[in-house]
C-alpha cells in the first residue's frame, strides 16, 4: 500500500513512535504518542538536505517503510523503519537529515558518549538516546543555564537510532537496517494474513484498515498493563471507552488474547462507584464522561466468533464488573421513578447531537435500551454461571425499565428526550441517537419497529448510509460531527439491528453503502453523508475494524 503520511501516520504494531506530515505546512515529524493526545507529540522536525539546502522530496512509504528521496534522484535518500517497538531507525545515502527539537524549558539534550546523546523530555516524562551506528553525525544544542537554547542534529551517509525508554538506558547491539526492515515486515505480512480475506472490489480499503489497525497498538507502559489499540496515532490517541469494544470486536476471532486485553483495560480501571473511565492511556485515566453501557453486547458477539470467551472465569468477569456498571446507572445516574440520564452530550457518545441543545440532565432513549439490552445479557449470563436467581432479578428490571421507556420516552411519533430536573418533553426529535431503541428491537412491538425503520430509510437514509441528523433539519451542519456526518459503530449498531430483527433487505443496503463509503472516504473518524469526505481524524481504528467486520460479514454471507 501507498501510504499518505497527511493521512495515516507511518507506525507499527506495539510502537509509540509515528512519523506524520501536517496538511497546511507540510512539515514532517517524529512523534511519540505517550501521554495522550492531551501531551505535546512532537518530537522532531525532520528535514531533507543537499548540500545544506532543503531540495524537493518524494515521499514514498508503505506499511513498513518510509523512504524521503530527492525528486528526480532515487540515490539520495533518508529511509525510516520501526524495527522493534521502542526502536526507530534512520539510513541516509547522498543527503543529511537534519531532526530540529521541537522543545520545551527543561528539555535538556547532552553527549552521553562518544556518537550518542540522551534527550531528556520532561512534558513526556520520556528519555530518548540517539545514536550513531555509522556515518557522520554532528549535533548543535547550546546549554543556557537550566536546559539547551535549541537542539539541531545532523545525520548523513550511514545508520542511525532514536530509542526511547523511561529511566535509565540499558546497553544494547542493534540490528542492521536490512535485518530490522526485514524483521517488521515479516511481522505485519503475519497479522494481514489473519485479519481479514481479500476482495477485489474492496481491497484498497482493506489494506488501509488493516494497517490502521495493526499501527495503532501500543505496548504495555505506565497505566496500560497489556498491548492496546488507540483510536489513532494521528489526532486521537487514547483508549476511549465504546471505541475500544468495536476493535475487540473485531480482533475476538484471531486475536482473542488481545480482544479481551481491549475490555480488561477498563474493568481494571473501573471506579468503586461501578461506573468505567471515558478514556485511558499509559499515563492517564478520565472519568469526565461516562460512555453507555455496551460491553455485554460486544461480549456476546465475541463468545460466538470465538469459545475463548465462553470460560468461565473471563465470563464471571466481565458478567460481575458489568453488574457494577449497571448499580452505578441506578445509584448515580437515575432519579426516582424516571430512567437514568446523560450529564453531557459527551456522556452518550454524541457529542454535540441536538437532542441536547436544549440543556442537562437528558433522559434519552438509547441509554435506556443500552441498560435494557445489558440487563437482558446480564439474566442470560446469569443463566450460564449458575446464578439463577440473580437471572430472574435482572429480566425483571429489564420488563421494568422497558415498561418506563414505552411511558416516559415514546408516544405515536415515536422516541424523544427529557431534559432538566422537571424531565420536560424535548420537541427536538431530529437526531438518529433518538432510532437507536431499534437495538432491542426483540422487545419491541413490530408496529413500533416498524415504524423506526421507516424512519430511518425516510428520514436518515442517504448515498452513504444514515446521516446522524436529518439533512432537513435546521440543526444540520457540513462537517458538524454528530450534526449530520456518518459514523462507523453507530452503522454497525444499526446494521445487525436490522439483519437480526427482520430487516434484512434493509440491513444488507445499509451495510454495502457503509463499505461503499471507505473507498471514497478511507478509515476517518466519520463522513461527509452527501460527499462521502472522511472528515476529522482520518486514520481511526474503530472504522477501520467496524469496516473489516462488514466486509468480512458479507463475504461469509454474501
Amino acid at each position: 500500500m501507498k501510504l499518505d503520511i497527511r493521512e495515516i501516520p507511518f507506525s507499527r504494531f506495539g510502537s509509540y513512535f509515528c512519523v506524520s506530515q501536517e496538511k497546511d505546512s507540510e512539515e514532517i515529524y517524529i512523534r511519540d504518542v505517550h501521554g495522550g493526545d492531551d501531551a505535546p507529540s512532537k518530537l522532531f522536525k525532520l528535514d531533507i538536505l543537499h548540500d545544506d539546502v532543503e531540495k524537493g522530496l518524494d515521499i514514498l512509504a508503505t506499511e513498513t517503510a518510509i523512504r524521503f528521496q530527492l525528486t528526480g534522484n532515487e540515490e539520495k535518500y533518508a529511509e525510516i523503519i520501526i524495527p522493534e517497538e521502542d526502536e526507530l531507525h534512520i539510513q541516509t545515502s547522498g543527503v543529511e537529515v537534519r531532526l530540529q527539537a521541537s522543545k520545551v524549558k527543561y528539555d535538556t539534550l547532552h553527549e552521553y558518549e562518544d556518537g550518542m546523546y540522551e534527550y531528556h523530555i520532561y512534558p513526556k516524562e520520556l528519555k530518548l538516546m540517539i545514536s550513531k551506528l555509522s556515518g557522520e553525525f554532528s549535533v548543535e544544542a547550546p546549554w543556557n543555564v537550566i536546559g539547551n537554547d535549541f537542539i539541531d542534529i545532523r545525520m548523513k551517509n550511514g545508520h542511525f537510532v532514536i530509542e526511547s525508554y523511561r529511566t535509565v538506558y540499558k546497553q544494547k547491539q542493534y540490528a542492521s537496517f536490512e535485518a530490522g526492515k526485514e524483521k517488521v515486515e515479516t511481522l505485519y505480512r503475519e497479522w494481514k494474513a489473519n485479519i481479514t480475506k481479500s476482495n477485489e472490489v474492496y481491497q484498497s480499503s482493506i489494506d488501509r484498515a488493516t494497517y490502521i489497525t495493526w499501527s495503532s497498538v501500543v505496548h504495555p507502559h505506565g497505566i496500560l498493563k497489556d498491548y492496546a489499540m488507540y483510536m489513532s496515532k494521528l489526532w486521537m490517541y487514547n483508549i476511549w471507552s465504546w471505541d475500544n469494544c468495536f476493535n475487540a470486536l473485531h480482533l475476538g476471532a484471531k486475536y482473542p488474547e488481545m480482544a479481551y486485553s481491549q475490555l480488561k483495560i477498563f474493568i481494571d480501571a473501573q471506579d468503586e462507584s461501578g461506573t468505567y473511565p471515558d478514556f485511558v492511556n499509559d499515563k492517564f485515566v478520565s472519568y469526565n464522561c461516562i460512555k453507555p453501557p455496551i460491553f455485554m453486547y460486544v461480549y456476546e458477539k465475541l463468545m460466538d466468533k470465538n469459545d475463548y470467551f465462553k470460560d468461565e472465569n473471563r465470563l464471571r468477569e466481565i458478567y460481575d464488573s458489568s453488574k457494577k456498571v449497571l448499580q452505578y446507572y441506578d445509584l448515580y445516574r437515575t432519579y426516582e421513578d424516571r430512567i437514568a440520564h446523560y450529564k453531557h452530550g459527551n456522556d452518550s457518545g454524541w457529542d454535540n447531537a441536538s437532542l441536547f441543545h436544549q440543556g442537562m440532565p437528558v433522559e434519552a432513549p438509547d441509554l435506556a435500551s443500552f441498560l435494557i439490552r445489558s440487563y437482558d445479557s446480564l439474566s442470560r449470563f446469569a443463566g450460564m454461571l449458575g446464578e439463577d436467581s440473580e437471572a430472574k432479578q435482572f429480566t425483571k428490571k429489564a420488563d421494568s425499565l422497558f415498561g418506563l421507556l414505552m411511558e416516559r420516552l415514546h408516544d405515536e411519533n415515536g422516541f424523544f428526550g427529557r431534559v432538566g430536573k422537571d424531565a420536560e418533553k424535548i420537541e427536538i426529535r431530529s437526531s438518529l441517537i433518538l432510532r437507536l431503541p431499534v437495538i432491542i428491537g426483540y422487545r419491541l412491538d413490530k408496529a413500533v419497529m416498524d415504524q423506526l425503520v421507516a424512519d430511518l430509510v425516510g428520514n436518515f437514509e442517504t448515498q452513504y448510509g444514515f446521516a446522524t441528523e436529518m439533512l432537513s433539519s435546521p440543526y444540520y451542519k457540513e462537517n458538524g460531527y454528530w450534526l449530520g456526518s456518518i459514523w462507523a459503530p453507530v452503522t454497525y449498531l444499526l446494521v445487525d439491528s436490522l439483519l437480526n430483527f427482520g430487516y434484512s433487505e434493509i440491513g444488507k443496503r445499509i451495510r454495502d453503502k457503509f463499505l461503499n463509503l471507505t473507498l471514497v472516504g478511507g478509515m476517518a473518524e466519520n463522513f461527509d453523508p452527501i460527499s462521502g469526505k472522511g472528515l476529522v481524524d482520518t486514520s481511526f481504528t474503530w472504522t477501520s475494524s467496524v469496516f473489516l467486520e462488514l466486509v468480512e460479514k458479507k463475504l461469509e454471507v454474501d
